[in-house]
């Protein structure tokens, strides 16, 4: 175990913070990048019950905010938070891609571990909805492979139609079969997420005025027009893709003897962190995550738990072929059998561990630097019984696993949280 706890967490409203003039094409922003992380920030404090002259250090984890808003040197952003009491504190600004703020985290713990530091604050946060569309699928590709493929072209729904026609030829299924287990994901995810208040597609959102919470409502879909489901890098379609998103979510972490007789408390009880190569191209294993596997691995060994043991968990379903991933490389799933599982109405709430509780990234949206706190601040909330949105049907989880990968499940990040009693 790491002998770090979570002992205060925070989530801000996800969404797309913008007004966009279709004629003029101009954009204005309704609820900046600052002001995201300052919420986050001092909203995660106040869930501590701690004052801002208790935190020893700052982490905060974005992916690209020099591309997408032209601010680079983030890290002194979380000064901020309370500028009287944090000027002077020691920050740092990491980027793991889409784990930006779980390597956030990661650090964070070290940093108690070490000794250095007894509280830490951890922010994620990013804005993305400032660029065209065509100009933030640009910044993403920076996150790839640049030679071998931002620069050719490819974008990140292709990287992970990669996987998907890998995983669809590796175990032979049919289009048909294949659209029918992304589309179980999808459903699951908008199911979710509207009863979600915090997630960009929440209550009242097109999923649920669509009545998209059926795989056979998504593949009803037309192929074209508005409300369509076209297709955007096969075998993925619009409705396999996470969302673009602003928003920022953050955690206050403690060493484990400053939280005795407190309650509130989740333990950090295991961490698993590995790295894929960046090139697909050099990959042979296209059909599954096996750098996720051993990070997966590595957390629960450090917990002493097996997949049995887990109540629910938190998974990276950028696109939802990832997500039938992430519940094999988790092993809930038996490789091969993770897309059936979710057409045979496996991981639902009532399920014995229910996937993605918050409707995921799918559905809660895809802020990418906040994506990595925003999974585990919602855990945190699910572990001590104040559940943001749905929360398992046979009642109060006692352990929960956050699944986060950056860039084309390369930087991956698996973490046990452990309710204390």
């Amino acid at each position: 175990m790491s002998n770090v706890s979570i002992i205060g967490a925070y989530n801000t409203k996800f969404g797309a913070f913008v007004e966009k003039n279709r004629e003029t094409r101009e954009i204005k922003d309704t609820k900046s990048y600052y002001e995201l992380l300052v919420e986050a920030g001092q909203g995660a404090l106040e869930d501590a019950g701690l004052q801002p002259e208790e935190i020893d250090g700052i982490w905060v984890g974005s992916c690209s905010p020099s591309m997408f808003l032209n601010q680079e040197h983030v890290g002194p952003l979380g000064v901020e938070v309370a500028p009287e009491a944090f000027r002077f504190l020691p920050t740092s600004r990491t980027e793991g891609a889409c784990a930006s703020s779980s390597v956030a985290l990661y650090n964070a713990v070290y940093g108690i571990e070490s000794g250095r530091f007894k509280r830490v604050l951890v922010i994620g946060v990013e804005k993305m909805n400032l660029l065209s569309t065509g100009d933030m699928t640009h910044v993403l590709a920076c996150s790839s492979h640049w030679p071998t493929e931002g620069a050719k072209g490819m974008t990140f729904p292709g990287l992970f139609a990669e996987y998907a026609k890998g995983y669809q030829a590796h175990y032979k299924f049919a289009d048909e079969e294949l659209q029918h287990m992304l589309a179980s994901v999808a459903a699951l995810c908008y199911r979710n997420g509207i009863q979600n208040p915090l997630a960009h597609f929440g209550p009242g959102s097109p999923p649920e005025k669509m009545g998209l919470v059926t795989a056979d409502a998504i593949m009803d879909l037309p192929e074209a027009g508005r409300g369509g489901n076209p297709m955007i890098a096969p075998p993925l379609r619009l409705h396999d893709c996470s969302l673009v998103t602003d928003g920022a979510a953050a955690l206050v972490l403690s060493a484990a003897d400053d939280v005795r007789g407190k309650d509130r408390v989740v333990e950090i009880a295991g961490i698993g962190m590995t790295t894929e190569r960046l090139p697909i191209d050099v990959r042979p294993n296209m059909h599954e995550l096996v750098a996720g596997k051993k990070a997966v691995a590595q957390s629960f060994a450090e917990a002493g738990i097996t997949i049995d043991d887990v109540d629910f968990a938190e998974v990276h379903d950028c696109f939802t072929i990832n997500q039938i991933l992430s519940v094999e490389a988790l092993g809930l799933s038996e490789d091969g059998r993770g897309g059936h599982d979710f057409v045979d109405g496996r991981y639902t709430p009532e399920d014995k561990c229910p996937i993605n509780l918050s409707g995921g990234l799918k559905s809660k949206g895809h802020p990418v630097g906040a994506t990595g706190a925003s999974m585990h601040a919602l855990a945190y909330k699910q572990l001590i019984g104040e559940p943001i949105g749905v929360m398992p049907a046979k009642g109060a989880p006692e352990i929960g696993v956050v699944f986060n990968v950056g860039g084309s499940a390369v930087t991956n990040c698996a973490t046990t949280l452990r309710r204390l009693q």
